[in-house]
């Protein structure tokens, strides 16, 4: 049987504005096996994973499970102890902190609401290392994110480049291998180790890289598609320099996002709304379908003095 990976790379399905979107990242350690719906199908309870994912609707929040590469997974702690690692992605004010809970049910006590704005209200300690790498290597959600991701996860693991887990979903199975890299909130395709080696050295550095990348996931699909329509026109590398403001709604059904780099430069950027063809399946074992896709039709230079800030949701 083909896989959906497999199509959409042989019908080269462009990656570029299909990261899942998440201003904060929730990710909640869970060694042993996981269901398709992992929240609810594991060995978490699931009372715990039902209410966390109800409590993060409208927050910007997005929850996931996550174990290290490598059967040993979570040994290094007492049963029912957990790292719990919470990743705010906006730019010049994002921030990784982590603590361990001894029991699930503390989780319930975040304030994902204010977690999604980026308060972190002291919650845990800083994570000052390596930044965060996570593969998705979900085989009961998708067979390719298991065939695909669990040797980019174990070959990524010893490099030291980064801090490796693997994670439950990140959205788009076609596209396996997938990864996330925090603080940063770029998501990545299609990747070989020597190409998650390569945008590991550069988040170290502040940096990321635009070749595989799907977007940034602090942006809604459109503000993802104009901003790396941006980085692909000047280069610009750093991680840090440009905000995608919010998407407003164009006559023809697509929008007008406006980008703004830190040195004060801003573009005004049009994104179409259009639908892939021929059909194909966004999921191993899912009828062929003809998922939307976002285009950049115009990329516009503007004057560099305007404001200098827009407001992150």
């Amino acid at each position: 049987m083909t896989t959906c990976a497999t199509v959409s790379w042989e019908l080269a399905e462009p990656p570029a504005a299909t990261a899942a979107v998440a201003r904060t990242w929730v990710l909640v350690e869970q060694p042993g096996p996981w269901g398709a719906k992992a929240l609810t199908g594991s060995r978490l309870d699931p009372e715990v994973g039902r209410a966390l994912e109800s409590a993060a609707g409208g927050t910007g929040v997005r929850t996931a499970l996550v174990r290290r590469p490598g059967r040993e997974s979570g040994a290094d702690r007492a049963p029912g102890s957990r790292r719990v690692v919470v990743a705010h992605t906006a730019p010049g004010r994002g921030w990784i902190r982590e603590a361990v809970v001894d029991d699930p049910r503390d989780l319930l006590e975040l304030d994902l609401a204010r977690l999604g704005a980026g308060h972190h209200d002291g919650f845990g300690t800083p994570h000052h290392g390596a930044p965060l790498a996570l593969v998705c290597t979900n085989g009961r959600r998708d067979r390719c994110c298991a065939l695909l991701g669990r040797p980019l996860a174990a070959g990524l693991a010893g490099t030291g480049l980064g801090d490796v887990w693997e994670v439950t979903h990140l959205g788009g199975h076609r596209f396996a291998p997938t990864m996330l890299v925090l603080p940063y909130g770029y998501a990545y395709a299609r990747l070989a180790v020597a190409d998650a080696e390569r945008i590991l050295r550069a988040a170290r550095d502040g940096r990321m890289v635009h070749r595989h990348c799907r977007g940034r996931s602090t942006w809604e699909r459109p503000g993802q598609a104009a901003e790396l329509a941006v980085r692909g026109l000047t280069g610009e590398a750093d991680a840090e320099a440009l905000t995608a403001g919010p998407p407003m709604p164009a006559d023809d059904g697509g929008w007008t996002v406006d980008v703004l780099h830190r040195d004060g430069r801003r573009w005004s950027v049009r994104v179409a709304r259009e639908v892939s063809a021929p059909p194909r399946p966004e999921s191993c074992g899912k009828a062929p379908g003809t998922p939307e896709r976002m285009t950049v039709t115009s990329v516009r230079g503007q004057p560099p003095s305007l404001p200098r800030e827009f407001p992150v949701p």
